[in-house]
């Protein structure tokens, strides 16, 4: 019960709440929700997201109705060290949220343009966000470590790669040009030092 409650409250803060105070404060939600074409890569990476999303929720649910966890992880001081994470990973999306003020997105828009924002945690990584949801997901699968558990924080990383490396970045890279390639050259891509980006030619990055 308590991964099912920390689960909801997670998700209502990070995507309710969050946007609810985004569109008090500009007008508007911060939703982006049009993926593309259908069959298009950002059409798969918000499938593949969503799926993650509904299986990180089956995950509490199915060890609730008894679905056997892995015996080599079901422990009580994994469990313990998965709460935390968990709490700590919902924490930090939400800090990492506030700290991207006026230019929090769900989704991209192509023809929009907000500002790149490079300070706090996206000093220490491109995508903290996604970041912190992973330790969320990987937490919570600590706590309830069912199959179903595992295979959303599995999918959960699959989509977030599809996501940051098909769709977010192209389109930072498009929109902000040489201060994209910059902060890339400069700053891991979910960690710090993990995945900074080569500058290739005047405006890219590679």
């Amino acid at each position: 019960m308590p991964a099912l409650v920390l689960y909801l409250l997670g998700l209502g803060l990070a995507f309710g709440c969050r946007s609810f105070a985004q569109w008090r404060a500009t007008g508007d939600t911060g939703l982006r929700l049009d993926a593309g074409p259908v069959g298009s890569i950002g059409w798969w990476a918000r499938l593949l997201f969503v799926a993650a999303l509904l299986l990180g929720l089956a995950g509490p649910l199915a060890g609730l109705a008894g679905l056997a966890p892995i015996t080599l992880v079901d422990h009580g001081w994994i469990q313990l060290v998965g709460l935390l994470l968990a709490v700590a990973g919902v924490l930090a999306t939400l800090a990492a949220q506030l700290q991207m003020g006026a230019s929090w997105r769900v989704g991209v828009d192509p023809g929009e343009r907000t500002a790149l924002v490079t300070g706090g945690a996206f000093a220490l990584a491109r995508n903290p966000i996604f970041t912190a949801m992973t330790a969320t997901t990987l937490g919570l699968a600590m706590m309830v470590p069912t199959p179903v558990a595992v295979a959303a924080v599995v999918l959960l990383v699959v989509s977030i790669q599809v996501q940051v490396r098909a769709v977010e970045e192209p389109y930072l890279t498009r929109t902000h040009g040489v201060a994209y390639a910059g902060y890339a050259a400069r700053v891991g891509r979910f960690w710090p030092g993990v995945g900074r980006r080569t500058v290739s030619g005047r405006n890219g990055v590679t």
